[in-house]
């Protein structure tokens, strides 16, 4: 249906009625609809003059009925609009809804930014690990809280690795203990097991935990942790032994030497299980090795008749008296 130029606007469509999601305002041409939702303004109003006219073909609001679904453009090209004729707005988004469901127009809330955090966890910087120097004179009795690296030497079923541990725990000053059978051992695949023989590549193996434990002491002294290593290391063999800890960790280490008497490691062998218990015959030869350690200077204890605690104790009381006056190796 047409109107005529200048005639009143048809009364506005009736709830359920019209087209669903387009109002009479919309559907009237030359009227711009309503704006997109956005923040709270000022509605728009129509231009000043008289109505447009509307083209030719353009059909008028449909008369008040049951509800029907949206109107679909018929197939074919899109027409083109008139001149002047800006042709309907398109559809409007969904209106936000508020709490419940029902439908908000008022201005979107603001959420403030989340607070940035400052924390910088996992991002904790370390000290390098350099060359351990010599510790500095002590004065209290025992170690007390020094920091310092110790290489604690003996045959197999001395007694190093449980020494060394009770030592490291009953400090009163973080300390670490190193053990290079356990990191030999990291190894899984392709271990060279020095029972079946000592070759190059137990050699080379033995030589690579040495190097890894030293670098571990140097990165815990960095960072003031103390550290306590233990090892089999042979007088006959300086280069090897003493030479390439003292290279690896730095001239600060304090070496001490524990060595029962060869029934006692005998006997402490005799209870181990796995590739850590030797034979009676390679027992007795390292036994005979380790002796040459007397005389070098190197401070020796004979704990045949101590227990772990006072084994301990005495090992503190020489690094007292060795922070006090180094040996020279």
């Amino acid at each position: 249906m047409q109107h005529a130029v200048g005639a009143p606007l048809p009364p506005p469509q009736g709830p359920g009625n019209g087209p669903v999601g387009w109002s009479h305002q919309a559907q009237h041409p030359g009227h711009q609809g309503p704006p997109a939702p956005g923040p709270a303004r000022p509605p728009m109003q129509p231009p000043a003059g008289p109505p447009v006219q509307p083209s030719a073909g353009h059909q008028g609001p449909p008369a008040p009925g049951p509800a029907r679904p949206p109107m679909q453009p018929p197939a074919g090209p899109p027409v083109q609009p008139s001149a002047g004729h800006p042709g309907p707005p398109p559809p409007a988004p969904p209106a936000p809804q508020g709490p419940g469901g029902q439908g908000w127009t008022g201005p979107a809330p603001h959420h403030a930014p989340a607070p940035v955090s400052r924390e910088t966890t996992g991002h904790i910087q370390l000290p390098p690990g350099g060359p351990v120097p010599l510790p500095a004179p002590h004065a209290e009795p025992g170690t007390g809280n020094a920091t310092l690296a110790v290489l604690l030497i003996g045959p197999a079923g001395a007694g190093k690795t449980t020494v060394a541990k009770l030592w490291a725990a009953r400090r009163r000053v973080p300390t670490a203990h190193v053990s290079l059978d356990d990191v030999r051992e990291w190894v899984c695949s392709g271990f060279a097991d020095p029972q079946a023989g000592w070759n190059d590549q137990s050699e080379a193996q033995y030589r690579l935990a040495r190097r890894t434990c030293g670098f571990a002491a140097r990165n815990f002294l960095a960072n003031g942790i103390s550290c306590i290593l233990d090892d089999a290391v042979f007088p006959d063999r300086p280069v090897v032994g003493l030479g390439g800890w003292k290279r690896h960790v730095g001239p600060g280490l304090l070496p001490v030497v524990l060595l029962p008497g060869l029934e006692v490691v005998l006997e402490r062998n005799a209870a181990r299980s796995g590739n850590r218990r030797l034979s009676d015959e390679e027992v007795a030869r390292i036994h005979g090795r380790m002796a040459g350690w007397y005389g070098s200077g190197l401070p020796i204890i004979d704990n045949s008749t101590y227990d772990v605690e006072t084994t301990a104790r005495v090992l503190d009381d020489i690094l007292a008296r060795s922070l006090a006056s180094p040996p020279a190796w």
